[in-house]
């Protein structure tokens, strides 16, 4: 009986070590899926801040154009080259109050 005790412990031993052995390779699986996870976030972290930046780059330079073609399309208002003479004639007025309001200020 006392064998029988025996191989039922190391039967039993042997299934404890099976299980730890198991648990460590998935916790070492475990571990190095996130260590890859989280280079990629890395990744993906620095690729969201380059592509922020050109954003930003390219809104800037919209913005920039569009300041631009206000620009002419006043000038070619103020010319006559546009037969829309009001809208020259409005910006004309919106500037000269403007202006007067800074005296205005200045006198004061």
């Amino acid at each position: 009986m006392l064998t029988l005790c025996k191989l039922h412990r190391i039967f039993c031993m042997s299934e404890l070590i099976q299980i730890v052995d198991s648990l460590e390779n998935r916790i070492s699986k475990l571990l190095h899926k996130l260590e890859v996870l989280q280079r990629l976030n890395e990744e993906l972290e620095n690729e969201l801040v380059s592509i922020k930046s050109v954003q930003q780059k390219a809104d800037k330079s919209v913005s920039d154009w569009e300041e631009k073609y206000n620009s002419l399309k006043l000038a070619n208002s103020m010319l006559g080259i546009n037969t829309n003479k009001t809208e020259a004639k409005l910006k004309i007025n919106t500037l000269i109050r403007e202006l007067d309001y800074c005296v205005t200020q200045l006198a004061e």
